[in-house]
């Protein structure tokens, strides 16, 4: 399946370089009910759940990816308005986790004896990937990655290139400033056989399309 990282300029540029991606952790993401998307009326489970996030943010991490890199919210969002870059990778669709949009947090199921929330295989991998429905925009699909401490630079992790993370295209947003030549010249250095392109606003519709005037011939 192919899948969009979108992100600035300057790291797009490093993440080629050094063919690897920066691993997000569920704290910083910019969505506050990231693990939280269920309904917290009572303290008791508020605390049961920030305890729960915590915890799958200190062993979990995730690359966030769209379906799509048509969507200007997410160039305006993800890609340094406009003037980042998409990178597009092919991976095995069993890999991804569809976010699921709802508009209503979860209901919890609650264990009638402790009277706490029963945290299920099921209930935590369906909060994993629920946001809401106002999310939708983003056709979201989410690579989970166990996270190896002994990797760690500088507080950070990253996800490496692979058979399973395979990059295929390289999309330059409508206000990129990268010359499309020299990253094409670059892409053929460190990536062979990636294609680059180099997006637009579309006149007749609220999409980012492919500027076909910079396409080779």
């Amino acid at each position: 399946m192919r899948a969009y990282y979108l992100t600035g300029a300057s790291y797009a540029l490093s993440a080629l370089a050094m063919r690897r991606v920066k691993i997000a952790r569920f704290a910083d993401l910019n969505d506050p009910f990231e693990l939280l998307a269920v309904d917290l009326k009572e303290r008791d489970h508020r605390k049961a759940f920030r305890e729960t996030k915590e915890q799958l943010n200190e062993d979990k991490g995730l690359i966030c990816l769209s379906k799509t890199w048509d969507n200007p919210l997410l160039w305006g969002h993800y890609a340094e308005k406009h003037t980042g870059v998409a990178l597009g990778f092919d991976v095995p669709e069993q890999l991804l986790a569809p976010v699921i949009y709802a508009k209503k947090p979860i209901a919890i199921p609650i264990d009638t004896r402790t009277n706490r929330p029963k945290l299920s295989e099921k209930l935590m991998n369906r909060l994993l990937r629920t946001k809401f429905a106002d999310w939708k925009y983003e056709k979201e699909v989410r690579l989970f990655v166990q996270l190896d401490h002994t990797t760690k630079e500088s507080g950070l992790y990253f996800y490496d290139f692979s058979k399973d993370f395979v990059l295929k295209e390289i999309v330059l947003g409508p206000r990129c400033e990268l010359p499309i030549s020299g990253v094409r010249k670059f892409a053929e250095t460190v990536i062979p056989g990636a294609i680059v392109i180099k997006a637009r606003i579309a006149f007749s519709s609220f999409r980012v399309i492919k500027n076909k005037a910079t396409s080779r011939r």
